[in-house]
């Protein structure tokens, strides 16, 4: 299952805008907000649950950094497949960078 918006246009498109927003939302690494995301979507993200861990223990080391910063970029997103029929079915790729400044 995946929550479809027509008002983003074809099916693959309105996959890609709920992958972008879950996206936009780890490169911020807001933890709540990720949690929240997938509650309100019930977006089948492959590694939801590593990728909360990392946000929590990001929000963790920010407590404790003294200033240090730390950002998350994503590099590359890509569907396997650009869905236009409710019969099909695509698996979203994406690939992060993360680096501690």
């Amino acid at each position: 299952y995946t929550h479809y918006d027509k008002d983003c246009g074809e099916i693959y498109q309105s996959i890609q805008a709920l992958d972008r927003e879950g996206m936009d939302l780890i490169e911020n690494l807001d933890a709540p907000g990720f949690a929240s995301y997938l509650k309100k979507f019930g977006n089948t993200i492959c590694g939801r649950h590593p990728i909360g861990v990392f946000l929590n223990m990001v929000s963790t080391m920010k407590q404790h950094s003294n200033g240090t910063r730390m950002d998350l970029t994503f590099l590359s997103y890509a569907q396997s497949n650009q869905v236009k029929n409710p019969r099909d079915s695509s698996v979203s790729y994406a690939a992060a960078a993360f680096v501690v400044h």
